[in-house]
């Protein structure tokens, strides 16, 4: 469960066990900088919504940054798993490909906006968002690549470069399929990418097949 989906409208006072509280503000923090931004955003408006006093919020987070790196940990994780989890779902190279484009969609769909955190941060001059965003990404890609360079038997360089083009296509792709606000269900647009992805990466034969 995520930030956003653990957030509760609570009044002013109520006790929350620790882990509870700070998946709370968290989950107040996400919204704010989802919708105004890091530099916009200000510690009492986190405070506000989560509904505790500043000095609560800054029991948890010391500043500003620490909240937004820990959001960014939480959901930088969260996509890591989902692409992880799609490869991991078959063994039917298709359909691995169609599951792992559908990660993506499905991560920049999410109603929370988390994926402007990742994808979108107005942050990214700094070097501690700016490590973990190239961090997961490459992340991503080692996974896609390590089931490319198996399955092919292509060297590691060659299957990581292919693997950066299909994370990168696909978030790229996501992140445009939302924010046109196409009438393209999701399911239509992920078999789009995948036909238009798969008509490349199946030229590559499997490893060890009958040439």
């Amino acid at each position: 469960m995520t930030a956003i989906e653990q957030t509760e409208a609570r009044p002013r006072g109520t006790r929350l066990p620790r882990r509870a509280r700070r998946n709370q503000l968290l989950g107040a923090a996400q919204e704010v900088f989802v919708a105004q931004g890091y530099h916009a955003a200000a510690m009492d408006d986190i405070a506000e919504r989560a509904g505790v006093s500043k000095p609560v919020l800054y029991q948890h987070f010391p500043g500003k940054l620490d909240l937004y790196l820990a959001l960014l940990d939480q959901h930088c994780e969260s996509l890591l798993h989902a692409v992880r989890t799609a490869l991991a779902s078959t063994s039917d190279n298709k359909l691995r490909v169609e599951a792992t484009m559908d990660a993506y969609f499905a991560y920049v769909e999410d109603e929370g906006g988390a994926f402007r955190l990742v994808f979108e941060s107005d942050l990214t001059n700094e070097p501690q968002v700016r490590e973990r965003v190239d961090r997961v990404s490459l992340q991503c890609a080692e996974a896609i690549s390590a089931v490319i360079s198996e399955d092919t038997g292509l060297p590691k360089e060659q299957s990581m470069l292919l693997a950066v083009g299909l994370g990168g296509v696909s978030q790229v792709v996501a992140r445009y399929w939302l924010s046109s606000k196409s009438t393209i269900p999701r399911e239509t647009a992920v078999h789009l990418l995948t036909s238009l992805a798969w008509r490349g990466i199946a030229g590559f034969p499997l490893h060890g097949a009958e040439q």
